[in-house]
């Protein structure tokens, strides 16, 4: 595929695509529905390119054979849907405490448990909490179009990279589904040509040996690790918030929301400001680290923040903490899996307006 030429794909097919453009030497997945397109993408261009690619056995062993092909400094790729995510995240508790990069997609799907196979956004808490046990973060983009699914994945495994973490790219069926034009406005990557991680086990002939490990049993060096973990956590919420507002100067209500949801959101807010309501739109783009000083600045303004997930309620957390109590904060969501369209969620932006105004009179 050509740079700079509009293709239409579908969501799973940006992803595989840009994965193969930025290096991506090595994928294992295992077969789960909606991501499954991913991984047939994948299964074709990775031997085109003479790369690695191995369905496996279970979740468990993809993301175990992530940890060991990256401990060797290759870049590595796995994918899966919100019950493969579950599996994995012992896996992935593990990586980051290596401090081995990766990049981890989830197609996400309804839930609890199995749920169903329709878009969902009810692993935001997984997410960008860690996932598994201990004092950790993942980096997690949170794309709101096929374009953007193909942007941030290609910067994923740079970010990877840099701070030698595993960074999440956190769809849902809908837009894995979705096709839409996409350009590649990068050239792809050589992976022989990547800069080299002298940190990699590659051999230790005529040089000292090297140790990459989770399991320190000493408790002083295991504070000392997690504090040092903690202090790369700083610098990427330092460096690598990312959002988008919409309408925001004059804003009364702020919609907040991400994904799928703030592409509904958007059309909503414009049925809004065209009957002269004074309504924004505040997206995250990376939902770790979340926005959390641009939101409470804009509580400064803003009188009321209107959360809007498909879920019964995960990042309006992040939203009160943000806010820190200087507005108010309410919830519009929908747990089904049922995706509510532009003209309900109009409705409820449009009550909450008149209430909010009316307490202020």
């Amino acid at each position: 595929m050509k740079s700079e030429t509009k293709q239409l794909l579908r969501g799973t097919e940006a992803i595989g695509e840009s994965a193969v453009r930025a290096g991506c030497q090595c994928y294992f997945g295992y077969p789960i529905t909606p991501q499954n397109e991913l991984t047939e993408y994948m299964a074709r261009r990775m031997l085109e390119e003479n790369r690695v690619f191995l369905q496996s056995e279970s979740e468990l062993a993809a993301i175990n054979m992530v940890l060991g092909a990256s401990a060797t400094g290759k870049r590595v790729m796995t994918s899966s849907s919100s019950p493969g995510i579950s599996l994995k995240q012992e896996g992935i508790s593990f990586i980051a405490a290596m401090e081995l990069p990766s990049v981890i997609v989830n197609v996400m799907r309804g839930g609890p448990g199995l749920g169903n196979i329709a878009p969902s956004q009810s692993d935001y808490y997984q997410a960008t909490r860690g996932g598994g046990h201990g004092d950790y973060r993942t980096l997690v983009y949170a794309p709101a179009s096929v374009q953007e699914l193909a942007d941030l994945t290609y910067e994923a495994f740079d970010k990877a990279d840099a701070y030698r973490i595993p960074v999440m790219i956190l769809a849902d069926g809908m837009m894995g589904q979705m096709m839409e034009p996409v350009t590649f406005k990068t050239k792809p990557k050589d992976p022989k040509k990547l800069p080299s991680k002298k940190w990699a086990l590659g051999g230790s002939k005529g040089r000292s040996s090297r140790f990459i490990r989770s399991l320190i049993l000493n408790p002083d060096l295991e504070e000392e690790h997690n504090w040092r973990l903690y202090r790369k956590h700083q610098r990427i919420e330092e460096r690598e918030v990312r959002f988008e507002e919409y309408n925001m100067t004059g804003a009364n209500i702020a919609v907040v929301a991400y994904g799928t949801a703030a592409r509904i959101a958007k059309a909503a807010v414009k049925r809004c400001v065209d009957k002269n309501m004074h309504v924004g739109l505040i997206r995250p783009i990376t939902l770790w680290p979340f926005p959390m000083k641009h939101i409470y600045e804009a509580a400064g303004t803003v009188k009321h923040f209107l959360t809007f997930e498909m879920s019964a309620g995960q990042m309006i957390d992040d939203v009160k903490l943000a806010v820190e109590g200087r507005a108010g904060v309410s919830l519009y969501g929908r747990p089904g899996r049922v995706v509510p369209t532009p003209a309900e969620l109009s409705r409820v932006i449009t009550r909450t307006y008149n209430k909010i105004m009316k307490d202020y009179e």
